[in-house]
């Protein structure tokens, strides 16, 4: 073989192999991009899927802490108890069974609303509670009265709920979640510290304190509270002596955190219930049917209870809640055998019970105090003209709005207008 055969089939060989070379590196870089670009895509979808969650705000979660397990526990002896009750007060009622599926939905309310975990699954139980409570206030709904009275216990929740859910979207905002946990930062209840800043946690606080006035009966909006004795007296029993009216006091347990970090806030809290305290218990006195009178006596209690959880005794307002429910349920469910407890109390005893005596209080002070107390100091018809009157103008406003608008899109209109016409046309 010659020389420059040798020197070319080098030359190819070592062409060859550059060549085979350069395809594996560049199939290995092929290899190396397409495994990055699969990493990219699992890396999005990783990343959207997390995003997705973090603003997934709305889901239900449920905890079992010192607070949710006693009054869960309250919630189920008391309604069963009450349905015990009912089952033979109403029997033979013409609303026998519509009163037990309010009852269930009202139940089923309150067990979401005391084992809530988030926000928004409080509010959903604060709903159910909230619609339950004014349909069996209009149950009797051949009578005039318990349907004025239940649209007054509606709009009042109304308007209490626009508060409540304001402050749901405001702490989702804030803290970008709805848990409670996300919301007290380290520790459970009692001992959560609040993540939200001071005038965060004062702003969101007074719309939930809003809320609990609303739902717990609070100066200003404690004239719905005997109204809704219009109800069957089981009804009353459970929801306005036992737990519906314990409701405000838990939501502000359950957001005890935020008191704490706002001392604005408290002292908001501690201001409302020492009012409501003075004006439920001078209204009390001279109330003159049992169920009025353990009404008030009831809110009473409540803002007791408000003005504990305002000074962060928690636990001693948790227990005032336990047994104040049971002791007033016991009493409303009573309230029918009244006059017989106190015949019998009379005759054990021999005498008449001593009349309560009125104190140092001069007879013009004493006048106009029983007129405030007796006029409930006006807030039934501050209630009526600024809340129950433009709640339900705005409401008929849209019905008849959309009673044209449906009238008007299937064509009645005119038709109607064409009838006139052919009608006036007759006529001449």
């Amino acid at each position: 073989m010659m020389p420059e055969d040798k020197g070319s089939d080098a030359h190819a060989v070592i062409k060859s192999v550059n060549e085979n070379g350069a395809t594996e590196k560049e199939a290995a870089e092929h290899e190396a991009a397409e495994e990055a670009a699969e990493n990219e895509v699992a890396h999005a979808a990783a990343s959207s899927e997390e995003s997705h969650s973090d603003h997934f705000h709305f889901r239900l979660k449920f905890v079992f802490d010192r607070l949710s397990v006693p009054f869960v526990i309250m919630t189920f002896v008391l309604c069963g108890v009450i349905a015990a009750f009912a089952s033979r007060y109403l029997h033979r009622d013409e609303g026998f069974h519509r009163f037990f599926i309010y009852f269930s939905f009202f139940q089923l309310g309150m067990i979401l609303s005391s084992v809530a975990g988030t926000i928004e699954t409080l509010f959903f139980g604060w709903e159910l509670v909230g619609l339950s409570s004014a349909l069996l206030v209009a149950f009797f709904h051949d009578r005039p009265a318990p349907v004025a009275n239940g649209l007054r216990v509606w709009a009042v929740y109304r308007i209490a709920d626009a508060a409540f859910l304001v402050a749901a979207l405001t702490l989702h905002h804030l803290s970008g979640s709805g848990d409670f946990d996300g919301i007290a930062g380290q520790g459970d209840w009692p001992n959560g510290t609040a993540v939200l800043s001071e005038g965060s946690a004062l702003f969101v606080g007074c719309l939930l304190l809003f809320a609990a006035a609303g739902k717990s009966a609070l100066v200003p909006f404690s004239g719905w509270l005997p109204r809704a004795m219009e109800g069957p007296t089981p009804s009353s029993a459970v929801f306005y002596g036992a737990l519906s009216v314990h409701l405000g006091a838990f939501l502000l347990l359950r957001v005890s955190s935020l008191l704490d970090e706002s001392l604005t806030l408290r002292i908001l809290v501690i201001l409302l219930g020492l009012i409501t305290m003075v004006y439920a218990t001078m209204v009390t006195r001279v109330q003159t049917d049992i169920k009025s009178s353990l009404a008030f006596s009831s809110l009473t209690q409540v803002s007791i209870i408000v003005v504990e959880i305002g000074f962060g005794l928690r636990y001693i307002a948790l227990i005032h809640i336990i047994g104040h429910a049971c002791l007033r349920t016991l009493q409303l469910i009573r309230a029918p055998s009244l006059l017989r407890d106190y015949n019998s109390m009379i005759n054990a005893i021999g005498a008449y019970l001593p009349e309560a005596r009125a104190g140092n209080v001069s007879p013009t002070m004493r006048s106009r105090l029983y007129r405030f107390a007796f006029d409930r100091g006006n807030l039934d018809s501050l209630l009526d003209e600024y809340v129950v009157r433009p709640f339900v103008l705005a409401f008929s406003w849209s019905d008849r709005m959309e009673q044209r608008w449906t009238t008007w899109l299937s064509g009645q209109s005119k038709s109607t207008d064409d009838s006139a016409n052919e009608k006036a046309g007759a006529d001449v």
